[in-house]
C-alpha cells in the first residue's frame, strides 16, 4: 500500500482545510485509516481514525471541529478541519493499517494556522 497525502496549507485562525489521503496498491487489505500530526518539538499524536465497519474516533483536542471520512470506492480518507487554531499547526500524516496489523505512513502535509 502507498499513501499520498495532500491539502495542507496556510490558513487563518477560525478557517478550514480539508486533507486528502489516497491509497493505492493492496487497498483491499486496509482495515483502518487515520490521521496523525506532529508539531515541532513534540511527539506524533493521533488526530482521528476510522475503521472498516466501525465508527470514527477523535482526539479530545479536535472533537467537534474535525471530521474524518473514508471513500471506499476512491480508496481515499479525508480530514475536514474547521475552526482551526494556531495549536493545530503541525505536519499531518495519514496512516493505513491492514488486517495483519502492518502499518504504512504517507509523506505528510504541512498545516499552518496563523494570522
Amino acid at each position: 500500500v502507498q499513501l499520498q497525502a495532500s491539502g495542507g496549507g496556510l490558513v487563518q485562525p477560525g478557517g478550514s482545510l480539508r486533507l486528502s489521503c489516497a491509497a493505492s496498491g493492496s487497498v483491499f487489505r486496509i482495515i483502518t485509516m487515520g490521521w496523525y500530526r506532529q508539531a515541532p518539538g513534540k511527539q506524533r499524536e493521533l488526530v482521528a481514525v476510522i475503521t472498516t465497519g466501525g465508527g470514527p474516533n477523535y482526539a479530545d483536542t479536535v472533537k467537534g471541529r474535525f471530521t474524518i471520512s473514508r471513500d471506499i470506492i476512491e480508496n481515499t480518507v479525508y480530514l475536514k478541519m474547521n475552526s482551526l487554531k494556531p495549536e493545530d499547526t503541525a505536519v499531518y500524516y495519514c496512516k493505513a493499517v491492514n488486517r495483519l496489523g502492518s502499518a504504512v505512513w504517507g509523506q505528510g502535509t504541512q498545516v499552518t494556522v496563523s494570522s
